[in-house]
């Protein structure tokens, strides 16, 4: 049998409610479990925290829709890959892709299956090595034993996850929508439990934390703690894009695309904000600070097990189960369509555009996507992850949104199932945070942001000698 034989085709069976809820699924993972208290840490204030989320919800829908006009003209597999090559150039339609393997889609699917090992870990405590193995640390920063029990359940699921998705898009879409309609029908019982028999009181709302001092917006400490906060929400935003990888598996996929992204992210956004109101009616701010004392704890258990004892922290802690679960096959599900679609051209590691004849699936890219994963489990903690990867995202959803203006230029004629709503102000305002952002994260994160240009320029010398080859 002759290699083209056995190479297998991307079959189009996505159709417009299978997107919707992908994009669900890839957004809601750990954030909403988790990431209140780094924001409450932050800022000190529930208010200023509820704002927060808000307001990185807003301008994450701007962003999506900016994304949703590009997205609606130049819609394949590959997703940003193949826009930036029309909009850009090969080189940076190429640094994109690499950072999505090295930092931004791989760090996502490290950082999700983290938390699901977190969870379980708090069922059944996982094994740790002694102190001096977990101490042990790599330049200065990286701990790869620390915490190792949470690392090796993570990467296990990373590999089964992996061997779901390698045999089949549809098994692994099926999966996801069992576990999103679970999830969603805890979280709306855990909104009216919470605010009916939590035992809260607006009064949390309206208190803020043991040594918070109140602060002009116009002070630039203000600021600066606001942009730290919204990394943390940023996360919790984070997956929506990566929904464009499969463009060539969607049904009418120029105006199911743009139509699944914002409607999934309105509803995610309105999920946020009545669920961490809710955390902050249940507890006093500086219950949920606390929180950041433990490596393994996770916000949303101490608020349940507050109202529902030992029985509600059995029951969130399944939940977070179901969700990193959920999340974590979804997350994984697109980019290997990425690195195929790379692969094709020659720009990225040759094995990665194969197709199973079988399964129809990106098969090897799926396998390398899971070896990369599986290293980032052990160089990092959570939050370390997930700082570096919303830094290097932020790089490129600033370009797709710049790309709106340009393709208006470029291609004035050229057909757009949908236009961005309140162009040129909307995609304009998004290029300009992105940019304040990176600023940001670069004098407050600098370690994080510096990991990840690392990542993200590793890959220069690979794309000069993949270059070269397919000259």
């Amino acid at each position: 049998m002759s290699s083209s034989a056995k190479q297998g085709t991307l079959v189009r069976s996505l159709g417009l409610f299978s997107v919707f809820v992908l994009t669900i699924s890839s957004i809601i993972g750990t954030g909403i479990y988790k990431k209140i208290t780094p924001m409450a840490t932050e800022l000190g204030s529930p208010t200023l925290v509820l704002i927060c989320w808000a307001v990185a919800g807003i301008i994450t829908l701007f962003g999506t829709l900016s994304n949703a006009e590009v997205a609606s003209m130049l819609a394949d597999s590959g997703g940003e890959y193949v826009y930036f090559r029309k909009i850009y150039n090969k080189f940076f339609a190429f640094l994109f892709g690499w950072s999505s393997f090295t930092a931004i889609r791989s760090a996502s699917i490290a950082s999700i299956g983290y938390v699901f090992s977190q969870s379980l870990n708090l069922l059944v405590p996982l094994p740790h090595l002694p102190a001096s193995w977990e101490s042990f640390t790599v330049l200065g920063s990286f701990t790869p034993f620390d915490n190792f029990g949470v690392k090796v359940v993570t990467i296990l699921l990373i590999a089964a996850l992996s061997y779901v998705n390698f045999r089949g898009l549809k098994l692994g879409e099926g999966l996801t929508k069992t576990i999103t309609y679970v999830v969603m029908a805890s979280i709306l019982l855990i909104i009216i439990l919470g605010l009916t028999i939590g035992g809260g009181s607006f009064e949390n709302i309206q208190t803020e934390a043991t040594g918070y001092v109140s602060k002009s917006w116009l002070d630039s400490s203000l600021w600066q703690s606001f942009f730290v906060a919204m990394l943390a929400a940023f996360w919790a935003y984070e997956g929506w894009s990566a929904i464009g990888f499969l463009g060539g598996e969607i049904k009418n996929v120029n105006r199911t695309l743009p139509l699944a992204l914002i409607m999934g992210v309105l509803f995610v956004m309105l999920v946020y904000l009545a669920i961490n109101f809710t955390y902050l009616y249940i507890l006093p701010v500086d219950t949920i600070i606390g929180n950041a004392t433990s490596a393994n704890n996770i916000a949303a258990v101490g608020v349940v097990g507050h109202f529902l004892g030992n029985g509600g922290i059995m029951f969130m802690s399944v939940l977070i189960l179901f969700t990193t679960f959920g999340c974590t096959n979804t997350t994984l599900l697109p980019p290997p369509r990425l690195y195929y679609a790379m692969a094709k051209e020659g720009m990225f590691f040759k094995g990665a555009a194969q197709i199973h004849p079988v399964y129809h699936t990106p098969s090897k890219a799926i396998l390398y996507q899971a070896v990369w994963s599986s290293v980032l489990v052990l160089s990092g903690s959570f939050d370390q992850l997930t700082d570096m990867l919303i830094f290097a995202a932020f790089i490129f959803y600033g370009a797709t949104a710049l790309g709106v203006f340009i393709l208006r230029v470029k291609m004035p004629d050229a057909p757009r199932p949908y236009k961005v709503w309140g162009y040129p102000v909307i995609p304009a305002l998004f290029i300009l945070f992105c940019i304040v952002l990176v600023v940001v994260t670069l004098t407050s994160k600098p370690r994080e942001a510096l990991m990840g240009l690392a990542l993200m320029f590793s890959g220069v010398p690979f794309y000069f000698y993949w270059n070269r080859k397919t000259k």
